[in-house]
């Protein structure tokens, strides 16, 4: 917010008549010039300051997993003390958020996972077996900057703190910004894409065949991926098959219209290199009873849309790729 400078002088008036009266006109003109010009370099250093608080800006994983249960109580009726809120700092913020929107944001969680092979004796105990694989690979967080190369196992966890149906657009990102036909990645014939508080989706499941997506170069001017991750309080009327499902322009850029908005993405502090647990991949099973509480670990990337219409959110991650 620009600072205001300019303040009334109606008390000093009569002597500002009098000096210019004995200066000149020149000389009154270059008082008047060098003002404004100081008037400007304050108001500079005033939006600088702005920014750099923006780029600093921190919320804590409070905001995000207030919707999730409340951890239980043991078998003595006590709680057990829980962990301090993880903290977050603001990464990326892309549009500007209308006054009118300002507490009005939908909140989306999202884990990338980086899988890379360990050995039988590794202490790592967050592991993973691919189905028709003899090789075990542990899952590590990363941050959504992070970039892959060629062949890397990828798989995505996805958390929202309300209710609603989850699906996920892939687009091939080029160096000269354009990207290739959108293609519905998830959910694909049989899956489950509801969310609810507590519960995480990973794409692909654990027990999905094959169960992570491998970073594939197509073309030489490809930097990326774009994946478009949309919410919607309502299902979309589909045609789901156990293959990608094209998607058409014209309907992307309705869900971007109706969904899309001004949008803070923030990175957890420490985050990057913690491996899946035991809770997370319980809360991700299919069928399975157990939720995410309060007490368990936050997203690693939380997205706040600031939306006109509540009915859904979209969100855009690029993952990166370097040769």
């Amino acid at each position: 917010m620009k600072q205001q400078n300019q303040r009334s002088h109606q008390r000093h008036s009569p002597t500002v008549v009098t000096y210019q009266s004995r200066v000149g006109p020149r000389r009154w003109l270059s008082i008047v010039l060098f003002c404004l010009v100081s008037v400007s370099a304050l108001n500079i250093a005033a939006q600088n300051i702005s920014q750099e608080q923006d780029t600093n800006r921190r919320i804590t994983s409070d905001s995000f997993t207030n919707g999730r249960p409340k951890q239980p109580t043991s078998g003595s009726g006590k709680h057990r003390v829980p962990p301090k809120p993880r903290t977050y700092r603001l990464s990326n913020a892309s549009g500007r958020v209308p006054p009118s929107r300002a507490g009005n944001f939908i909140q989306l969680g999202i884990t990338i996972w980086k899988l890379s092979p360990v050995r039988s004796g590794d202490p790592n105990r967050a592991l993973i077996r691919p189905k028709g694989k003899k090789v075990f690979w542990g899952a590590a967080r990363a941050e959504s900057d992070a970039t892959f190369r060629e062949d890397d196992y990828v798989r995505f966890s996805v958390e929202s703190p309300g209710s609603g149906y989850l699906y996920v657009i892939d687009r091939d990102l080029l160096a000269d910004g354009k990207t290739g036909e959108p293609m519905l990645i998830f959910p694909w014939s049989g899956a489950d894409n509801r969310l609810v508080p507590g519960s995480l989706i990973d794409i692909p499941a654990e027990d999905d065949d094959p169960n992570f997506f491998m970073a594939r170069i197509t073309s030489k001017n490809q930097i990326g991926e774009l994946l478009t991750f949309i919410v919607t309080t309502t299902p979309l009327d589909l045609p789901l098959s156990d293959t990608p499902l094209a998607i058409a322009l014209k309907d992307l850029s309705e869900w971007e219209k109706l969904w899309g908005g001004a949008t803070e993405r923030y990175e957890m502090e420490g985050g990057a290199g913690a491996v899946w647990t035991r809770e997370e991949k319980q809360a991700a099973a299919k069928n399975g009873r157990r939720r995410l509480t309060r007490d368990d670990p936050p997203p690693q990337t939380i997205y706040r849309v600031f939306v006109a219409n509540n009915k859904g959110l979209l969100v855009n991650l690029v993952l990166k790729y370097r040769s």
